[in-house]
């Protein structure tokens, strides 16, 4: 168990660093081709935000625990939203300015609605996993266009641009990416065994371990980002961060058991998650979206979705 334990925590530091290490490269391989911060900012970045989930979603679906996959799925995208957001709104108030942004919001809560559709039925099918990867591809090139056509005063294109790294010649850029691509699929391969070792010594089911450890470890990233973010003024960045991941997470993360396991889900993820996800993501949609003018999610708003994001695993812990 002990060892189970170090090899879950070296792995999930591994994951981390590795993520960030390929965003980084891509990021300034990407500038250094001449793409645009903004294009890079909504597609590589949140791409790589999401790249723990999916790579452990993919290495979890080989090894046949597809519920696994699910839950970590779903359970991402709740803690991203109840957790991370809850907590970094709790420090600092985030003020939702960016038109960018509140575009993006409608498509987290259509996807959300496509994916409670696809698991309804207790199956995720191979054509499901299909249709999801094929709109991955195609949010991405929405989102791309998006990039190009917005107003030269949104906030998040100088919050953008801050953030992307410059003067990184090409073999550097090119060997964190290499680096990434090597380190990421090994460091999850490692995560995903012990971490089914320790939930199974807990009597946990494989959707359970998916929305609990593996979602909560494989969301810290995200945590430590929207608040340094945040602190540094950055919140449309903080907050955009978040909606791409959990657009990336719907259609990349729970299209791999579609695509490499398909096959009858755990009814609990059908019937309990999945509304819980679709639930929270409204409730933000509510919170923060607003075309006439800036909206804020402050403290107390912060604090109902980390008191949800707490009830819910006290509930999920009470029913193993």
């Amino acid at each position: 168990m002990i060892i189970d334990v170090v090899i879950f925590i070296v792995g999930l530091a591994v994951l981390s660093w590795s993520a960030d290490r390929f965003v980084y490269g891509s990021s300034a391989l990407a500038k250094n081709l001449g793409v645009s911060p903004m294009v890079i900012g909504l597609t590589i970045v949140a791409m790589g935000s999401s790249a723990p989930e999916i790579v452990v979603s993919a290495t979890a679906s080989l090894a046949g625990n597809s519920n696994t996959a699910i839950g970590n799925a779903i359970g991402s995208n709740i803690t991203n939203i109840a957790l991370v957001l809850g907590v970094t709104a709790l420090i600092k108030p985030l003020l939702v300015s960016s038109t960018t942004v509140k575009r993006e919001m409608p498509i987290v809560l259509i996807v959300s609605g496509l994916a409670l559709y696809f698991l309804s039925d207790e199956v995720l099918s191979l054509n499901e996993g299909i249709v999801l990867i094929v709109l991955f591809f195609f949010v991405i090139g929405a989102l791309s266009w998006m990039s190009w056509n917005v107003e030269s005063d949104d906030p998040l294109q100088a919050e953008t641009e801050d953030e992307i790294p410059s003067n990184v010649n090409y073999p550097i850029a090119i060997f964190w990416v290499i680096v990434g691509i090597c380190l990421l699929p090994l460091s999850a391969h490692f995560m995903v065994d012990s971490a089914v070792s320790i939930a199974k010594a807990f009597g946990m089911s494989d959707l359970l371990i998916g929305l609990t450890i593996i979602a909560i470890g494989t969301s810290l990233p995200e945590l430590a980002a929207s608040i340094a973010g945040v602190m540094k003024g950055e919140d449309d960045l903080a907050l955009g961060n978040i909606i791409g991941s959990n657009i990336f997470n719907i259609l990349a993360v729970l299209a791999m058991p579609g695509l490499i396991a398909p096959g009858a889900i755990d009814a609990n993820a059908a019937h309990r998650d999945i509304y819980i996800m679709f639930a929270l993501t409204a409730l933000l949609l509510v919170f923060s979206f607003n075309m006439k003018g800036n909206r804020q999610i402050g403290r107390w708003k912060g604090g109902l979705l980390l008191l949800s994001f707490i009830a819910y695993e006290l509930y999920l812990v009470a029913s193993v």
